[in-house]
């Protein structure tokens, strides 16, 4: 299962959302949602109360969901309930709201948006650009990472063209990129930055996106010309594709005289940018 994680917004209030790429499936946090319908105070008692009387009516349609890792709060990721489109109409049924009609409708349309990016991927990096500026990430950024999405996706093109396999293969291949020119495989990367489950490119400065994208681009470049045909010539092409973007490193490190691996990640790239935001004004009141 692919699975991509999204947050959708009805009348101010964040939904949380993953799409399932195999099934082609939304599914929605319910206890968003009874939060959206209620404005309880709890949404996740009432949810767990409106669950049990259901199973009491044998209403096991609805209350038969899914279980799935979503991003909390505190930006960890646990599980919790979750409703297809189609469980949700059912269950919006048990719940009394007068938002529960334009609730529908609003799930219509994040239901069409997804529809219309499969046909148009134009539409699709849109709502990326939309979805990373309402998070805080600069223009500068969002422009990297969205060019940094297109160089991954051609690379992977590519090993599909030889025949690879996404997971294990396509994990290998990446780990040796980021270990030739990072000095860490990707799970050694997440720790360095303090992260778990969250999106490590989503938390990469600017300068490590650049570098990995040369190495990215550089891996399938070489892949082009090489043409490898066994997993290990693969393997070798990956550590040439690395090796460009780490010889770049170096070279950028030996200049300004300071690391370009760093262990901050998105968190804190967003505080220091606003830090420099409240800096500007301050100024600015001062002249």
């Amino acid at each position: 299962m692919v699975k991509q994680n999204a947050i959708k917004v009805f009348e101010e209030k964040k939904v949380r959302t993953v799409w399932d790429s195999d099934k082609e499936e939304w599914y929605f946090s319910i206890v968003d949602v009874v939060a959206v319908l209620t404005d309880s105070p709890n949404p996740r008692n009432y949810w767990k109360v409106l669950k049990h009387r259901l199973v009491k009516e044998g209403n096991e349609s609805v209350t038969n969901c899914n279980q799935l890792k979503m991003p909390s709060s505190d930006g960890k990721y646990y599980k919790t309930d979750v409703a297809t489109t189609e469980q949700l109409f059912r269950l919006i049924q048990s719940i009394p709201s007068p938002k529960a009609e334009p609730f529908k409708l609003w799930m219509a349309q994040v239901v069409k948006e997804r529809l219309d990016q499969m046909q148009d991927p134009e539409l699709s990096i849109q709502q990326a650009m939309m979805d990373y500026k309402r998070l805080g990430y600069s223009d500068n950024w969002i422009n990297q990472r969205l060019k940094s999405i297109e160089i991954r996706k051609d690379l992977t093109d590519e090993w599909k063209r030889h025949g690879l396999q996404e997971g294990v293969q396509f994990a290998t291949l990446t780990d040796i990129i980021y270990k030739t020119w990072a000095g860490k495989i990707a799970k050694e990367y997440k720790q360095f930055k303090g992260l778990k489950k969250e999106n490590l490119r989503d938390n990469m400065t600017n300068t490590e996106l650049v570098l990995n994208m040369l190495a990215e681009l550089s891996t399938k470049r070489i892949s082009e010309v090489r043409n490898p045909e066994s997993f290990e010539e693969h393997m070798n092409v990956a550590h040439q594709g690395g090796s460009v973007a780490r010889n770049a490193r170096m070279e950028l490190e030996a200049r300004i005289g300071e690391d370009v691996v760093t262990p901050l990640n998105a968190k804190d790239m967003l505080e220091l940018q606003g830090d420099a935001g409240t800096k500007e004004g301050e100024e600015d009141v001062q002249e």
